[in-house]
């Protein structure tokens, strides 16, 4: 029997991370790296998932990787896997960590539903969900060959709940259909990836409740009143729930979505 040390350790292995250079993004990259993985932040931002990278490879020693991609060009989603392949040789671990999400300065983005947008409707399901299944099924036969294949999808508690709008009363915040609706759908594609790619791949989802990036007060009062362990979350709260997505301490689950949310949808 292998020690929770073994198990846990990401040596030898690549991650790669959509949204790579964002705040959850990071995070996920340092306890990979921290564990020993390769990993390739995947961000439109290239030159912040470089840098990103840069403190990545200097805090763990590890090698990391940026890619300039736009999610929303699907031969350039398409082209990652290979593209990780002939740099690195293999693929063991996809995060589909990439949205957009409720404080993009989008038109029809956070606006009453009468207002809100079928265009950025159709930009949020590409970049939150498409994405996601295009960049999976590019990756599948990479991770089915690793012998320790892993995808985690990052959900929201919006994709299992509905929205408590009275949250955002007073606030330039809103809580687009769009977004709950690509998080749901991301967590049913987890269920359906993980019994049609099994048991080659394990699928699992990570759904984060509020994460504080100096949101108004008023908001974050709400939002606290209404959690149980009566705080936001903050990114370190998410190094857990992927190190063990990812790792052989969770070899026998898929399908599984891993609710990382303070309590908020325990009520």
């Amino acid at each position: 029997m292998r020690s929770l040390k073994e198990l846990m350790s990401l040596a030898g292995r690549v991650a790669v991370i959509t949204g790579g250079a964002g705040h959850l993004g990071r995070a996920m990259a340092e306890s990979l790296g921290e564990l020993g993985a390769t990993v390739v932040l995947v961000d439109i931002a290239g030159g912040a998932a470089a840098k990103v990278a840069s403190e990545v490879r200097a805090s763990h020693g590890v090698e990391a990787l940026p890619l300039e991609v736009d999610l929303a060009d699907e031969p350039a989603v398409r082209g990652v896997p290979p593209t990780v392949l002939g740099r690195l040789g293999r693929l063991d671990i996809l995060i589909n960590n990439a949205a957009l999400v409720g404080t993009s300065a989008l038109a029809g983005w956070a606006v009453p539903f009468a207002e809100q947008s079928s265009a950025t409707w159709r930009a949020a399901l590409e970049v939150n969900l498409t994405a996601a299944f295009v960049l999976a099924q590019a990756a599948a036969p990479a991770l089915s060959a690793s012998g320790h294949g892993a995808v985690i999808n990052v959900g929201s508690t919006y994709g299992v709940v509905g929205p408590q709008m009275t949250l955002y009363a007073g606030t330039p915040l809103g809580n687009p259909a769009a977004y709950a609706a690509s998080k749901g759908g991301l967590l049913q594609l987890t269920r359906w990836m993980a019994t049609v790619l099994a048991p080659a791949v394990r699928v699992n989802a990570i759904t984060p409740g509020g994460i504080w990036r100096q949101q108004p007060d008023s908001f974050v009062r709400r939002y606290e009143a209404l959690t149980p362990l009566g705080r936001m979350a903050s990114e370190e709260d998410f190094k857990g729930a992927v190190a063990y997505l990812a790792s052989d301490l969770s070899r026998y689950v898929t399908g599984h979505n891993l609710v990382v949310d303070g309590g908020w949808t325990a009520w």
